[in-house]
């Protein structure tokens, strides 16, 4: 497998859709290449609904508290100038008749507000919003995954803190969101193979189309596992023909496999 400058290999495992089987890979995948003398990683970056654990079952040594940066305002210094509503482009912070309103939900942690102020008059303030979590499983893997604070819309941040946790592994994998929203692209940014899985169904094709797109905007190269991939119809493979991806791993429709959960 090729390796980044720093000897890591990096794996992203995801998909168009939910439901596709992207979990099983991904957990099944790290469990293999640690029992065949990869120091191995899995890191859960769906931190909206994290549930590798359900198919590791690890032991969770380490929670912390993971926050973002948000403006807090020093309203005896602020000249209610409006600078800083002027540089938001969430509204997380805006300005109404001299008063300053911040609104930390909507707050990117971009720190232009901080930077445009001419009165020093905004701190970096913390708002915590979700936590990373730490373990092990089967005396092999090390696990690391996200949770979000139920109601929080900022994913990428935790997801990058993810992926921070597990920059020790030799071999780090990578289970991203499904869909093709933010959350995926700061899983898939910067890992040296990404694998989509997918399954033969229309409804399946359109999401791998989506997905493949995205990608390709990224400039990152995919292979495929198909998944049940003794139902539906021949289209996936259709489309692998004509994009020219090829296809890792065809996994059939089989009772076995939903046993082993």
């Amino acid at each position: 497998m090729k390796q980044n400058q720093n000897g890591i290999t990096r794996i992203a495992v995801a998909s168009g859709k939910g439901g596709t089987g992207k979990t099983t890979v991904a957990t099944n995948l790290v469990v293999q290449a640690a029992e065949s003398g990869y120091r191995a990683v899995y890191g859960d970056c769906d931190v909206e609904e994290p549930n590798g654990h359900l198919f590791l079952c690890p032991t969770i040594e380490t929670s912390r508290p993971f926050s973002v940066e948000v403006p807090s305002v020093i309203q005896e210094r602020c000249s209610g100038c409006g600078r800083c509503g002027e540089v938001c482009v969430y509204s997380a912070i805006v300005v109404i008749n001299k008063k300053v309103l911040t609104f930390p939900e909507l707050c990117h942690s971009c720190g232009g507000c901080w930077l445009a102020c001419p009165e020093d008059a905004i701190e970096r303030g913390a708002r915590e919003i979700g936590v990373v979590e730490t373990g092990g499983a089967f005396d092999t893997v090390d696990f690391v995954q996200g949770r979000l604070r139920i109601g929080e819309a900022m994913a990428p941040p935790l997801i990058k803190s993810v992926k921070e946790g597990a920059s020790d592994a030799d071999l780090q994998i990578f289970d991203a969101p499904p869909g093709t929203s933010c959350p995926v692209i700061q899983t898939v940014r910067d890992v040296d193979y990404v694998l989509l899985v997918t399954e033969p169904t229309p409804f399946g094709l359109n999401s791998l189309r989506l997905a493949g797109e995205m990608l390709r905007e990224l400039k990152k190269r995919f292979l495929l596992v198909i998944n049940r991939s003794d139902v539906g119809d021949d289209c996936v493979s259709r489309y692998s023909a004509e994009e020219e991806n090829d296809i890792l791993e065809e996994i059939p429709d089989d009772r076995k496999v939903a046993e082993a959960y």
